[in-house]
């Protein structure tokens, strides 16, 4: 048994995770994005029968060609091309707050995942997303047997 990790930067993870909470719960972080178009609003939960995570993304308007999605490792990616529309003349902008062009959301989960068995659905403008915990992140029960010791009853 060796004392040394296989990689030894997973030591780090932890560290790795808790900056990219802090950054994403920053002032800086995606809200500001947010409030400038340039991002979608996203909630990430951990399914009731906790074998799953489940991530719902607010896209209005866009189409499932519009989306793409990766993972990599424990990392997810959503990532979306929103197309201009045709254009039309419509005078001087007061406000445009409709952001075009690409936007795109990096999710870590917390444990690993099964990236073949990621399922995608897209409805009423919200992308949802299922991702299956890997079977070496599943807790598994383990069952204790009881030796009798000889001489005693």
């Amino acid at each position: 048994m060796s004392l040394v990790p296989q990689d030894s930067f997973d030591v780090f993870m932890p560290l790795r995770d808790a900056m990219n909470r802090l950054f994403e719960e920053s002032v800086i972080g995606p809200r500001v994005e947010l409030f400038t178009g340039r991002t979608f609003p996203i909630d990430v939960y951990e399914a009731q029968d906790k074998q799953h995570y489940v991530i719902e993304a607010a896209l209005p308007g866009l189409k499932p060609e519009d989306v793409q999605i990766t993972v990599m490792n424990d990392i997810l990616t959503i990532r979306v091309t929103k197309k201009s529309e045709e254009k039309v003349e419509k005078g001087n902008y007061i406000r445009q707050e409709r952001y075009e062009g690409e936007m795109s959301r990096s999710i870590t989960l917390p444990t690993t995942i099964d990236a073949d068995k990621v399922q995608a659905t897209y409805e009423h403008g919200v992308l949802t997303i299922h991702i299956p915990r890997a079977d070496t992140a599943k807790p598994k029960q383990i069952s204790i047997s009881a030796k009798e010791v000889a001489g005693t009853r």
